[in-house]
């Protein structure tokens, strides 16, 4: 069983990239919460569960390739 480098290292970046997404989403999330009365409340909301939901896809694609490049 050799690990195929390139693929492994294309998981990673995967994975280095939801994870500031991790933490931007539920900041957006919460200060959205916080400024109801705001005119963008909802469209600040929108882009907050956008970057978590990418956050997760990232996350899912990443360890699909990490398991990918093992076998």
């Amino acid at each position: 069983m050799a690990t195929d480098k390139k693929i492994l290292m294309k998981g990673l970046k995967y994975l280095s990239g939801a994870l500031p997404l991790f933490f931007i989403g539920p900041v957006v999330i919460h200060s959205s919460f916080k400024n109801q009365n705001h005119p963008f409340f909802i469209p600040v909301l929108g882009v907050g569960i956008i970057l978590c939901i990418a956050a997760i896809a990232l996350v899912f694609f990443g360890l699909r390739t990490i398991m990918k490049s093992l076998t």
